[in-house]
This record gives C-alpha cells, structure tokens and sequence, in this order.
C-alpha cells in the first residue's frame, strides 16, 4: 500500500475483493479517494504518469475479467455522504443507492421507493439509469455533478443526463459522477416503509441473493423478458466451472463454485447463441463487462 497525500492506494490489488461476483483480476492500482478534490489529484497522477483510468462504485452489475484493468481504477465507495434537504435528496457517488433510499423515508419523502433493493451506487445508477419495479433513476434525478476528462467539475440537469433505457450521457462523455441530488415529494413515513418493505420481500423471493451474481445480466429485448426466454430455452441450471444461470431466476447468473470472471462470460456466450437459435432475439448484456483477458 502507498499513501498519496493521504489517498489510500494498493497495488496489484485483486479486483475480486470488490466485485459482487467474487470475479475478476488484479489492478495495477486502486485508489480511494474521499473527496473531489483527492479524484481531481488522482486524474492529474494519471494524466502525468499517462496511466489509464477506470472508475467504479460498488461493482454490483459488472463483470472484470480475469486479466485485470491496467492502470489506476479509482473506487468511490469512500465518498458516501448523504444529505436532505427540504424534498432533495443529495448523495454522493459512492453512496448505496439503497441508503439514500432509507435517508428519504426517514425523512418523509416519497418516489425513489423502487430502488430499495439496488444494490450499486449512486454513480452506477445514474451512468445507467438503474431501476426496478417500474420506477428508474431517470424520473427522480434533479442533476448530477460530474468531472470531465479535462477535469472540470460540471452540473447536469435531467435533461443533460440524456437518460435512456440504461443509458446516460456520463456513458457518451467519459464523465466521472460525482453526485446526485434526487427531487421527491412529501409522503407518509409508514406508507413509504411499507412499499419498500414490499419491494425488498419481492426481490428475496424472486432473486438468488444468497449467492454472489452481477444482479441482472441481459437487458429486456423488446417485446419480450430476457428471463422468460432464457427459461423457456431450458438453460437454467446450465452451468460452466463455477458459474451457473440461476435456478431460481433465469435473468441472473450466479457464482456457485469459485467461479471466474472466464466462466460467468462463458455462461453468457452460451445464454446469448441459445436464445438467438430459438428465438432469433439477440440478448444484449445489462452488465457492463470491462477489463483485459487473461494470458
């Protein structure tokens, strides 16, 4: 470990120590920085030193390969403040979106009710759009403040964001989201509990969340759910080392057996050339998968 001006920062770090799947391979080094200033000191470190740089947040829908990231990846996770203010919500890019979710029905306020059971980050779910049970990020979201490549600290409103099915414009731009302030309306405490108690009891009977899984793998294919042809093509269960399409939810694929990031892309390689056979419906990956191939 080395300290930059009082940045923790490891080197060789295995990625997998991060990743929901348990996947994935080593980064020449990690950062976690605290505040914006420490991101905008570890982009002119890596401008200086011409190191590429990869962003995470709480590496809930993302796969790493099993080459690693070369570079500096920069993890926000440290940078989770939270705060309320009349009817916005404002949280930092490392904040669960989860938490923000709990800090707005502490304090009265109701719509972003859906995302109770989301397990990324707030920058995860703007860079693409998170939602759930008929609600997104898009219909919450007031602005985002983001870093530029140049390293200029921007504010988006909604409609900067350009928000689409799992997609921002942070994803077009390169942008690096700082924070997120979410516009809410006034509602009862009890109420807004209950629907997310409601939410979470739905999620538990429906999702494997006793195993390690990069949540939702496909995105829904229009005029049709990724899960229901993935089932209908009698893949779950189908399995490669230790990666498995899920049992008990056919949209996710889960780490049964100290799987590897080359397993979880084999399962989906599999998923994908099955479906389309059947179907003629090509499922595009939900789950951003970055990283180098192993050697």
């Amino acid at each position: 470990m080395i300290i930059m001006k009082n940045i923790k920062i490891l080197k060789n770090e295995p990625l997998s120590n991060y990743t929901f799947t348990k996947t994935g391979g080593n980064a020449d080094m990690v950062a976690f920085p605290t505040s914006v200033k420490q991101v905008q000191e570890l982009l002119n470190m890596a401008k200086e030193k011409n190191m590429p740089i990869t962003v995470l947040g709480n590496a809930s829908n993302l796969i790493i390969k099993d080459g690693g990231i070369t570079g500096l990846v920069i993890i926000l996770t440290e940078m989770n403040n939270i705060e309320v203010e009349d009817n916005l919500v404002t949280a930092q890019a490392g904040a669960r979106y989860i938490d923000t979710t709990i800090a707005a029905q502490k304090h009265g306020l109701t719509g972003i009710e859906f995302a109770a059971g989301i397990p990324g980050s707030i920058g995860g779910a703007i860079f693409m759009n998170a939602g759930a049970y008929g609600g997104e990020t898009a219909n919450v979201v007031d602005s985002a403040m983001v870093l530029t490549p140049e390293n200029e600290i921007k504010k988006l409103d909604n409609k900067e964001l350009d928000f689409g099915y799992r997609h921002s414009s942070v994803q077009d731009y390169d942008d690096i989201v700082l924070s997120a302030t979410f516009k809410l309306k006034p509602g009862d405490r009890d109420k807004i509990q209950a629907e997310m108690d409601h939410l979470n009891e739905l999620r538990a009977s429906k999702q494997p969340l006793d195993l390690p899984s990069c949540g939702s793998v496909f995105k829904r294919p229009k005029g049709y759910f990724a899960g229901k042809l993935i089932h209908d093509a009698g893949l779950q269960g189908y399995q490669s080392g230790g990666a498995q399409v899920s049992k008990k939810h056919a949209g996710f694929i889960v780490n049964i057996d100290h799987a590897t990031a080359t397993d979880y892309l084999h399962v989906i390689k599999h998923v994908q050339d099955t479906v389309y056979k059947k179907n003629q419906v090509h499922l595009e990956t939900e789950v951003r998968i970055i990283g180098n191939d192993k050697k």
